[in-house]
């Protein structure tokens, strides 16, 4: 039973998410040849304070690009 999980940072619609989650299992049908009832997806949603690159978590990271646009203008 294939188990596809995908973390990403919250923000999207349900739409956007019941759409990945089918396309997610489209592609692991035809990959693999198996049944569409054994595919397995997993979505987590994490707010942008608990993701982080190179010690800058997306929160920060989008406040200082504000501040940036803000102080150019």
């Amino acid at each position: 039973m294939p188990l596809v999980e995908v973390t990403l940072v919250n923000g999207r619609t349900p739409g956007e998410i019941r759409l990945l989650i089918h396309e997610l299992t489209e592609a692991v049908v035809e990959a693999l040849d198996v049944p569409k009832q054994s595919v397995r997806v997993a979505v987590r949603e994490l707010p942008t304070t608990h993701w982080a690159a190179g010690d800058v978590t997306i929160a920060e990271r989008d406040a200082a690009k504000t501040e940036a646009q803000d102080g150019s203008s």
